[in-house]
């Protein structure tokens, strides 16, 4: 197998040009493979494949330099780079990342796994080369879709002021072109990148400059050239920029991708390669069902379908399903998403209420101040995004919605630990970044009937709001206690003495194994469904403390500006007689893994809880 022959960076160049196509075949396979029995992100690498192969080919890594933004199309790079075997640990605890990891290799430039930032980090290590005197190429790589994404036109601003070497590749799997003005553009592309015509230009301009009535010269055959080229030229509008385009390219052409990288690296400024792919290419169930293979589960090759199927709702399914019946109910409910209709489980609302839904796209700050002025004209909207990526609209959520006081709904998903997809992806933070604004209630649900009934209350609340819940199944027991929701009040479930446990959404069922093992062990126990982690329910925390000599807090979220904080500071600041526990996650990022494997590590687990509980006893 040619793919055997790659054993670090740079073997690539090992193999010869007519072996190929034959290489990129292998490393489809490969992936397909591996990827049916770890899962991982699929649609997206099997695009990427020759785009890779000819940036390795055209590059000497580590010490050119590769930014992959969002990095989940790096497995290609992760396999030219020596790190074939690490796919048997793929995105497992202590295995290799699913996304590039600096600490995992000198060929991983940077970080990734949020959108629309790679622009940015490589115009940084561009002027970083610059200053030290050093003339290795940049290389960001960005896709179509992060270029919805406000940073990357920030970077793109700044970057058009640049006077050295920096390649910007957009690699386009949704845009078609047609043949006619394709082919146009790669004639001139081809002539406009010539070492010859860059410097007849640049010698031209410079000679009209210098005699009399040359300035008007030059500005109006910059007029009349950039007439022409914009019924011809696609791309233009980075032109105007000051940023070199050339393409549309065969992104699955590896020595025609060489061929203008070779010409890219000669201009002296930003460049961007315009490369055209196709996502899922190889493997036909990934390329007619594209987002369903961009983060997939393990599944069988043959037919593409899951390897376990899913029979129970998520909380992501119990949200669709609220969010239809709302939209049923008031017409002044709108949706927002982020470029996730699917993920968010906003799909079903889209297909019924078209006009109120919103995909903005990898535009999270937008989206957020978006809703801001739906909010001030009238309307109810409903911000779904995952927790981690909200985090890049805090300031639009503390300047646009909760100064002014807007009934905006937030609907968080995949909060608390998510597994495979590691640091970028852990929606940790959010308690601690949410309960800290003024005015922004926030809340979540023990259960998949509480996720309804919280949805109700915070459409009809009138004031900024947020609905937190986890990823992964919906948990359904505890049903016979679904006590009416009112604003800060906790739920007391088990009422008795000794110790007492609040716990925050998802761990609730955490807290029912605890008290559990508590009861076991003869140790009596209350347990507590917080629901409001802002404001928190002082007068349960205060009657808990009369009657309880430890109060544990659980929570999925860090120590520092958390649930559990707040009850320590509540239980200081009263002098309640009554000791606290917090059960936190560490103030840290934690790693990819199975999230039972990662609760047990930072001891999250039940098991770990009890243990904590019967050594402070």
């Amino acid at each position: 197998m040619l793919l055997e022959q790659i054993e670090q960076a740079n073997d690539i160049k090992k193999i010869e040009a007519k072996d190929y196509d034959l290489l990129a075949e292998e490393i489809r396979q490969f992936l397909i493979q591996k990827i049916s029995v770890t899962g991982g992100h699929l649609a997206s690498n099997l695009g990427a494949v020759e785009l890779t192969m000819a940036l390795h080919l055209s590059l000497d890594l580590p010490t050119d330099k590769i930014i992959w933004d969002v990095g989940h199309q790096s497995y290609t790079h992760k396999l030219l780079t020596g790190r074939r075997d690490g796919f048997e640990s793929l995105r497992k605890f202590h295995g290799m990342s699913g996304f590039p990891k600096r600490k995992e290799s000198d060929c991983d430039a940077f970080d990734t796994g949020h959108s629309s930032t790679s622009v940015s980090a490589g115009l940084g290590l561009a002027k970083a080369r610059d200053i030290q005197g050093q003339d290795h190429t940049i290389v960001s790589v960005i896709g179509d879709g992060s270029l919805t994404g406000g940073m990357a036109y920030e970077a793109l601003n700044n970057a058009s002021r640049l006077t050295t070497n920096f390649i910007i590749v957009l690699n386009d799997n949704n845009m078609s072109i047609s043949e006619n003005v394709g082919g146009v553009s790669k004639y001139l592309n081809n002539i406009r990148t010539a070492e010859s015509y860059q410097g007849t230009k640049k010698g031209v301009y410079d000679t009209l400059l210098n005699i009399p009535m040359g300035n008007a010269m030059v500005n109006t055959i910059r007029k009349v050239k950039n007439s022409v080229k914009q019924l011809v030229i696609p791309g233009m509008f980075f032109e105007d920029m000051g940023i070199t385009y050339l393409g549309p390219v065969d992104g699955h052409d590896v020595k025609g991708l060489v061929k203008v990288f070779k010409e890219a690296k000669r201009v002296k400024g930003a460049v961007m390669v315009h490369v055209i792919t196709e996502k899922g290419k190889g493997y036909e169930p990934a390329v007619r069902h594209p987002s369903r293979f961009h983060g997939t589960d393990p599944f069988e090759i043959e037919t593409g379908l899951p390897a376990k199927p899913r029979n129970v709702a998520n909380y992501t399914d119990i949200f669709s399903t609220v969010m239809c019946k709302l939209g049923n109910r008031n017409e002044k409910v709108v949706a927002i998403t982020a470029a996730m209709p699917d993920g968010t489980g906003l799909k079903r609302f889209r297909n019924m209420y078209p006009d109120r839904f919103f995909d903005v796209g990898i535009a999270e700050e937008h989206a957020v101040t978006f809703a801001a002025g739906l909010a001030a004209g009238g309307l109810k909207p409903v911000v779904a995004i995952y927790s981690s990526f909200l985090q890049r609209a805090y300031d639009q959520i503390l300047h646009d919605v909760c100064i002014q006081n807007l009934p905006v709904v937030f609907a968080i998903d995949r909060a608390g630990l998510v597994g495979s997809d590691g640091e970028t992806h852990q929606g940790i933070f959010d308690l601690s970044y949410l309960s800290s604004i003024p005015n922004l209630v926030v809340m979540a649900p023990k259960n998949k009937y509480e996720l309804s009934d919280m949805m109700k209350f915070a459409v009809a609340y009138d004031g900024p709001i947020a609905v937190r819940y986890p990823r992964g199944v919906a948990y359904s027991g505890l049903e016979e206690f679904r006590a009416l929701v009112e604003l800060g009040k906790s739920e007391w479930i088990y009422k008795e003495s000794g110790v007492a446990l609040f716990a925050v959404g998802g761990m609730v069922k955490v807290a029912e194994e605890v008290r559990e093992a508590l009861k076991a062990a003869g140790v009596s126990c209350s347990l507590v469904n917080a629901r409001f982690v802002e404001p928190i329910d002082q007068e349960a925390v205060s009657e808990a403390a009369k009657s309880h000599d430890l109060i544990v807090t659980l929570e999925e979220n860090v120590a520092s500006g958390g649930y559990g904080a707040k009850v320590v500071e509540y239980v200081n600041k009263e002098r309640l007689s009554t000791r606290v526990l917090p059960i936190t996650l560490p103030d840290a990022y934690i790693e990819h893994g199975n999230v039972d494997l990662l609760r047990k590590e930072v001891g999250t687990d039940a098991e770990s809880i009890v243990a904590k509980i019967k050594e402070i006893l």
